[in-house]
């Protein structure tokens, strides 16, 4: 009996309707454009009208020229000019501690987390969890959660299936889930440093024990940790009550107390592995690896005595960091980051990340976070709507529509099918970050990650003007990036 293998697909870029792929506003712009140039005609003379109407060409030309990650030359400009002012400012340096700029002298997280407040509160199970509150730009609280992830090695294709389906129907009911946000996925690969091993394996050898049989402990001790990676995931959920409810952290810690045991469970079953909350300190030293990635031996062998690290929220941050167009430099190392900009075309199987997501030997430390906005129902069913009538405009606009406005009509109505049968809506993004410790390694983890996404069938564009956001961004700290644009979301989709 032969089975047939599971594929998925039929993602979806939201778009409003318009002429020449505008969009509502770039539509509404466009006809002005041409009513000012008429009035410009019968006022001032057809010379100056035709003055006015190249100039508005020229912008326009600008907005319909596109790249092949679909950012248009006026939005690339924007970005440059903006990174300019920035630099000229000064505000892509940092520095901090005894000798930085701040007054207090200590090693404040910089950029988008500065405003996070870090507090340890405990579940209706008696299990500590960091909650990090961020009282400006929508009043966000986020819970980190620990998972172990066991992988689909020499697992049978039934249970990676019934994985899947699991994880979706997790992640749609986080639209039911009050005043939750936002949700992140971090997948972490980083170089194992053979403490742990050395703990376990030293801890149990036998004083009775032959000689020879511990000499070959000692050996492998010290041999396996060459080359062999630590992979860590972490899962982030972002609450908000509102920004005029006046809510203290320990309130919304009691009111989370009780529905984190439920929303770890369901975790497990999805191949997730042990889920647990993240205590305060455990959060903090894995913050502090990502800026100092030199820290992490030192952490490891405090654990391997026995010790807790003592590492306070005021001091996870870098003493030194400078953000570049493409790349960013923090203490000891040296990071790039990457969005994704369009997911992989068609249907794909279950394994499609697999690559991405596994280590790599020219990748010091790489971070894959998977972004969700999930879409309460209500507002769900009038995006699906909305889409659906944007592609059907596109596709009737023409007398002769193109097979990919006849393919985005057929997926819009699957997608819309789906919705009203009870399906959940999602917004997702990706964030790729590679670090490494090596400066002159630099172009082989660019040429890595390159690769990585060719074979995930991925399109990675790297963050330029915007490395120390995006490096923030992809840490398990719950930040919602479009809370913080100055551009609300609703415009930017609108255009």
């Amino acid at each position: 009996m032969t089975r047939t293998v599971r594929t998925y697909g039929n993602w979806r870029v939201p778009a409003s309707a318009g002429l020449m792929g505008l969009g509502t506003l770039g539509t509404v712009f466009l006809l002005g454009s041409l009513v000012l140039i008429v009035f410009v005609v019968m006022i001032a003379g057809l010379l100056r009208g035709a003055i006015a109407g190249a100039v508005l060409s020229v912008v326009l030309l600008t907005v319909l020229t596109k790249d092949k990650h679909g950012k248009s030359t006026m939005s690339k400009m924007g970005v440059r000019m903006l990174w300019w002012k920035a630099r000229s400012l000064g505000a892509h340096l940092y520095r901090s501690g005894p000798l930085g700029r701040v007054p207090w002298g200590r090693y404040q997280l910089p950029g988008l987390a500065a405003p996070l407040r870090l507090s340890e509160q405990q579940d209706s199970y008696g299990r500590p969890f960091a909650l990090l509150h961020l009282p400006a730009n929508g009043n966000h609280f986020s819970v980190v959660v620990a998972t172990e992830p066991d992988g689909a090695a020499l697992v049978d294709i039934e249970q990676v299936d019934s994985w899947v389906a699991e994880w979706g129907h997790w992640l749609a009911n986080l639209g039911d889930e009050p005043d939750l946000v936002a949700a992140s996925v971090t997948v972490e690969t980083s170089p194992d440093t053979g403490t742990r091993l050395r703990r376990e394996v030293v801890g149990q050898i036998d004083e009775q024990s032959p000689e020879f049989a511990r000499q070959v402990l000692l050996e492998t001790v010290d041999a396996y940790p060459h080359g062999s990676s630590l992979v860590r995931a972490f899962v982030a959920l972002t609450f908000s009550p509102g920004r005029d409810k006046k809510i203290t952290p320990e309130e919304m810690g009691r009111d989370l107390a009780a529905r984190l045991p439920g929303l770890t469970q369901g975790l497990s079953s999805t191949g997730a592995g042990a889920a647990r909350p993240l205590p305060a300190h455990e959060l903090c030293e894995v913050i502090r690896v990502a800026y100092d990635p030199a820290a992490a031996v030192l952490i490891d062998e405090a654990h391997a005595a026995g010790e807790v690290p003592e590492i306070e929220w005021t001091d996870v941050g870098p003493t030194a960091h400078q953000a570049g167009w493409d790349k960013i430099r923090h203490d000891s190392a040296l990071s790039v980051s990457w969005t994704m900009t369009a997911a992989p075309r068609g249907n794909v199987q279950s394994s499609i990340l697999t690559r991405l997501l596994a280590p790599h030997p020219d990748i010091a430390r790489k971070r894959v976070t998977l972004l969700y906005r999930p879409l309460d129902p209500a507002r769900a069913a009038g995006v699906v709507e909305a889409d659906l009538r944007a592609a059907e405009f596109r596709a009737t606009s023409s007398a002769k529509p193109t097979a990919r406005d006849m393919l985005a009509t057929r997926s819009a109505r699957a997608t819309a099918a789906e919705e009203a049968a009870g399906a959940g809506l999602v917004n997702f993004g990706m964030i790729v970050t590679a670090t490494v410790e090596d400066l002159d390694k630099e172009s082989d983890a660019r040429a890595a990650v390159a690769n990585l996404s060719a074979a995930s069938r991925l399109r990675l564009r790297p963050a330029y003007g915007a490395q120390d956001s995006t490096f923030a961004a992809g840490l398990p700290l719950g930040i919602v990036l479009p809370m913080h644009l100055r551009i609300p979301v609703e415009i930017r989709e609108q255009m």
